[in-house]
């Protein structure tokens, strides 16, 4: 997992509540398990026409957004089912950074697991971000995790909260199998002990 200290990105501008993870990752390509290659189906059913061609109305598509990597959004997104393959889907499209008032938890917790950095800001200070996209799409804001802080060109400085120990793991770079790798000589001594032990369990 890429560590996660201070990002500048494009931002892009989702002024939608409640985006449900149906949306996010349609049901039908919940059949592929790996993590990988899931970029290409975030917010299929918004993206594209029937005919298969970007959809010129989606947010995303808009050219002023191409390549962002923040996603400013409205309330509760990432409700509806608990599917991982939503982050997935983000990471996979290139999106490290969420900014939005409320998450469902079990996204909420997900996006942590998959190197993206859900920020949680207030109402107002949604409300301003947006506007400021508004005022100038392709506006790059920075995100600065180590100092929990948003700056943007427009002299915003929007401080936010963040669990200590999610903290230091995206500050390092580190998912659940890399903290459980961090403690290897500890497992493999325990290993080691029990084949001593209970040598019966081991053939």
């Amino acid at each position: 997992m890429e560590a996660y200290v201070t990002h500048e990105s494009v931002a892009a501008l989702m002024d939608r509540s409640n985006v449900d993870t149906d949306q996010i990752v349609p049901k039908q390509f919940l059949k592929e398990v790996q993590r990988t290659g899931f970029g290409k189906h975030l917010f299929f059913d918004w993206r594209y026409l029937a005919n298969g061609s970007p959809n010129p109305d989606f947010e995303l598509n808009k050219a002023t957004f191409k390549g962002a990597r923040i996603l400013v959004a409205g309330d509760n997104f990432g409700c509806g089912s608990s599917r991982e393959h939503a982050p997935w889907a983000i990471a996979d499209y290139g999106i490290n950074t969420i900014i939005s008032t409320s998450y469902a938890d079990i996204f909420y917790n997900n996006c942590f697991k998959n190197g993206i950095l859900p920020i949680v800001v207030t109402r107002p200070q949604l409300d301003q971000l947006m506007d400021e996209i508004r005022h100038k799409e392709g506006v790059k804001f920075t995100c600065n995790l180590e100092q929990q802080l948003i700056t943007t060109p427009g002299g915003l400085r929007i401080s936010f909260e963040i669990d200590g120990f999610r903290k230091e793991t995206m500050l390092k770079g580190l998912d659940d199998i890399a903290l459980s790798l961090q403690h290897v000589d500890k497992i493999s001594a325990f290993e080691q002990k029990q084949k001593q032990q209970l040598p019966w369990l081991w053939n």
